[in-house]
């Protein structure tokens, strides 16, 4: 498989572990690198920053646009059809991107999965189904895709991810892309197979906000901790 491009930053040298996180739809991986410095992080705990770019592909509902995107959104009507397709790619790249940082001498249980919106929709596909166990999993402003395949795949799969998992889930109070029902219904069909969601809310629309940046710093320091 072909690997996508990165944009990486290491916080100091040799990294102790990696965070591989995903961006939204119609940006790129550069969306997310002014975040690094903002999460205040201690020199003693090195990370690599892994921020891919999504391919370029048309996307339905933008009129057939071509732009970055992880998967095509055919509509908007969250009961309708989804690029199964699309979303099973991007999850293999996402999970190629895992086993080369794993490559790299970063342990499985050292990788954090990471995204936004759409890149938030990927990161939750993979890692729940992922082999190995990983650091946490972070998914920001999204939901929960395939819902159908949750209980076969995650469920019922013992190869699936340990319940164990540290998962940080947030969202905008006034998201008005991805309204925050659908991440309160993503948490709860977590927690109904057994996770424990830590989730956070804030007074914005669809973006990121400085209260939600030191929350995800604090459970980067918490998800990296010594034992």
């Amino acid at each position: 498989m072909n690997l996508p491009e990165t944009v990486e930053i290491e916080t100091g040298a040799s990294p102790q572990g990696s965070v591989i996180w995903l961006h939204g739809l119609g940006a790129d991986g550069h969306d997310f690198e002014p975040i690094v410095p903002e999460l205040q992080l201690p020199d003693s705990l090195p990370l690599r920053f892994v921020f891919p770019h999504a391919p370029m592909r048309p996307v339905t509902i933008n009129g057939g646009a071509t732009m970055r995107a992880w998967y095509d959104i055919l509509t908007l009507d969250r009961g309708g059809p989804q690029d199964e397709n699309g979303i099973r790619e991007s999850a293999a790249s996402l999970e190629a991107l895992v086993a080369r940082e794993h490559g790299r001498g970063i342990p499985y249980e050292k990788i954090v999965v990471a995204g936004f919106s759409q890149g938030g929709a990927i990161a939750l596909h993979a890692a729940l189904r992922y082999p190995h166990t990983l650091a946490g999993l972070m998914a920001l402003s999204t939901w929960l895709p395939l819902g159908a395949s949750l209980q076969a795949e995650v469920v019922e799969n013992d190869q699936a991810q340990t319940r164990e998992l540290p998962l940080f889930l947030a969202h905008g109070q006034f998201d008005p892309m991805l309204p925050v029902a659908l991440g309160e219904e993503s948490r709860d069909a977590l927690t109904s197979i057994g996770y424990t969601v830590e989730w956070h809310e804030y007074p914005m629309a669809h973006s990121i906000c400085a209260p939600e940046i030191a929350d995800i710093s604090a459970w980067l320091l918490a998800v990296y901790a010594p034992g």
